[in-house]
């Protein structure tokens, strides 16, 4: 692993970064999982124990455990005699796993536009407010943001099969893939797809939440792609 990709653990850390000596397992996936997702760990990175527990200041006992928990999340693979790597996705998968996503968050922004319940209509508005504000973003602020606006659109659309299927697709992952390649304008061209979707499904347009929804993922699956296949050429 890259000793810069991480604050090495005699780091002062960062405002709500929390302790770093005697770190919980969970701010360990954490922290490791938003490195992965940012690009700060390259796909294809080894996570090396030894180094993992000098940077946060625990035993190898926590680490092993956020290894484990990441590697059930699919962002990394625990390969014997090489330790844990991080995911890099095949062409076909990131291709396939965007064909549901696009199906089901679809679908999901159709129920979302069709629920005229105020109240959880009165709970998305507030939830995806930051969609409109207007400033430059940085990749973790977007990252962030992306996560609560998709998890809204499932709230509003109040299905929890859905919610649940949803959840296996392992939405970080397909980030961590695309990761290095979000820069400004593609940041800003996807929250202006956010609004418009926004906008639909806050209009009560079952069909038009439906139509920018797919736009939105379909474009994304195809820059997705195209970094796949830079990556092995």
């Amino acid at each position: 692993m890259d000793a810069q990709q991480l604050p090495a653990a005699d780091e002062p850390a960062e405002e709500g970064d929390g302790p770093r000596h005697g770190a919980t397992v969970v701010f360990i996936v954490e922290r490791l999982r938003d490195a992965i997702v940012s690009g700060r760990l390259k796909l294809g990175a080894r996570l090396v124990e030894g180094e993992l527990t000098a940077q946060f200041g625990v035993s190898r006992g926590p680490v092993r455990e956020a290894l484990r928990r990441l590697a059930a999340d699919g962002l990394i693979e625990l390969v014997p005699h090489r330790g844990a790597i991080v995911r890099r996705l095949t062409r076909r998968e990131i291709a396939e796993l965007f064909q549901i996503r696009l199906e089901l968050e679809a679908l999901a922004a159709r129920l979302a536009a069709e629920n005229g319940d105020a109240a959880r209509r009165r709970q998305f508005a507030e939830a995806i407010a930051p969609i409109f504000e207007s400033k430059p973003r940085c990749i973790a602020e977007y990252l962030w943001e992306n996560a609560t606006f998709h998890e809204a659109v499932y709230a509003l659309a109040d299905n929890e099969q859905l919610k649940v299927l949803a959840g296996r697709l392992q939405l970080p992952l397909i980030m961590a893939q695309v990761g290095n390649i979000l820069t400004p304008e593609i940041l800003d061209l996807s929250v202006t797809e956010h609004r418009a979707i926004a906008a639909a499904i806050l209009d009560s347009d079952p069909a038009g939440a439906r139509a920018a929804m797919c736009a939105h993922l379909q474009r994304a699956a195809d820059v997705a792609d195209a970094q796949r296949r830079a990556d092995v050429r």
